[in-house]
């Protein structure tokens, strides 16, 4: 009977957790429409044009019919709405169509977002700029993790220890230092001194062999360990900080007194309560990957989502720039999701209803 208690409460907890994402998604539909809203206004609004660095000698007949062609001679609300029809529509059904090897519709009428600088589709760019991104800061992003979270759960058990007091000082270094200043003191010392490691990543580089395979090793190693050592810093404190608000409550000490081993105690009882605001920290931290680290980024010369930003910016590239701020507003949305949902995966005790 017991079972079977236990199968409808789970059927209740799943039922209720499906109608909870529903809800969301649907209230995410309109944030992300007046995001998108307030991203194409802002940008349409900003002192910037993309006639801008052409040379002074082109005649203003021929600017105006450079603006002409860029659609910037039509209305703010006509621009928009074209924009979304490109976004929202064009472009998932060219993804669609390129995924499963489909036609649907006419693919050639179908118009899509297009830079200003290059005239090619700003998604296609973004495509080819998003592994070099997930390579270095995706990475980076999750050996960050494994390293911070033994060091700040040794560390809440240990406390004051002189293991304590090494990972604190290491930490407030990593998290006060700027990417900028590490990442120099490591071509300094590693390709400068040491000339160990590249301090240029070759983003043409193709991993054909073993041989190739260590030149990928050895090119990504800085970048990736910089940015590494920045998310540890701060993620091993917050661990830390979880893990002792958890070891002193009473359900610590009744454990305890029952005869658990001290090491299921830890890793059982605290560390899946620590977890909980943890594992929403890593949840809201994933899309900053997709946004790439914009200053490791330039300092390494990785092509990524970061530097594509930067010189979209730079060249007055409104298309990109409105297509990326809002990929990473959509992306917040998302995980903000998907932290909710592990929050009540951790913690039996929220309700979805």
């Amino acid at each position: 009977m017991s079972g079977g208690g236990d199968c409808r409460r789970s059927g209740r907890v799943g039922e209720a957790m499906i109608r909870y994402i529903t809800r969301r998604l649907l209230f995410a539909v309109p944030t992300l429409i007046a995001i998108s809203f307030a991203i194409f206004a802002l940008l349409d609004l900003a002192p910037s044009d993309p006639t801008g660095q052409l040379p002074l000698t082109i005649p203003p007949e021929t600017r105006a019919q450079i603006r002409e062609s860029l659609g910037l001679d039509e209305a703010f609300p006509i621009r928009y709405a074209k924009w979304m029809e490109q976004f929202f529509v064009n472009e998932p059904l060219n993804l669609i169509e390129r995924a499963f090897d489909v036609e649907i519709g006419d693919s050639d009428s179908r118009t899509r977002v297009i830079s200003y600088a290059t005239r090619s589709p700003v998604v296609d760019i973004i495509a080819e700029r998003m592994p070099q991104t997930l390579w270095v800061v995706g990475l980076s992003y999750v050996v960050g993790i494994l390293i911070a979270l033994p060091i700040g759960i040794v560390s809440a058990y240990r406390q004051y220890s002189w293991f304590d007091q090494v990972g604190t000082f290491v930490s407030m270094v990593g998290f006060s230092v700027p990417t900028f200043f590490t990442g120099l003191v490591a071509i300094i010392l590693f390709s400068v001194m040491l000339e160990w490691l590249p301090s240029i990543y070759d983003t043409t580089h193709r991993v054909m062999d073993l041989a190739s395979f260590w030149v990928q090793i050895k090119q990504i190693v800085m970048p990736v360990m910089v940015l590494a050592f920045y998310n540890a810093a701060q993620l091993s404190r917050f661990m830390r900080s979880s893990v002792l608000d958890n070891l002193n409550l009473d359900y610590v000490r009744t454990a305890r007194s029952k005869g658990i081993r001290e090491r299921a105690v830890l890793l059982v009882h605290v560390l899946r309560n620590s977890m909980i605001p943890v594992v929403t920290m890593i949840a809201l931290g994933i899309p900053t990957i997709f946004g790439g680290a914009i200053i490791t980024e330039q300092i390494f010369r990785v092509n990524g989502l970061g530097q594509l930003l930067i010189v979209a910016i730079q060249g007055a590239d409104i298309p990109m720039v409105q297509t990326l701020t809002f990929l990473f507003a959509v992306l917040i949305v998302g995980f903000n999701l998907v932290a909710d949902v592990l929050y009540g995966i951790l913690d039996p005790r929220i309700r979805y209803d």
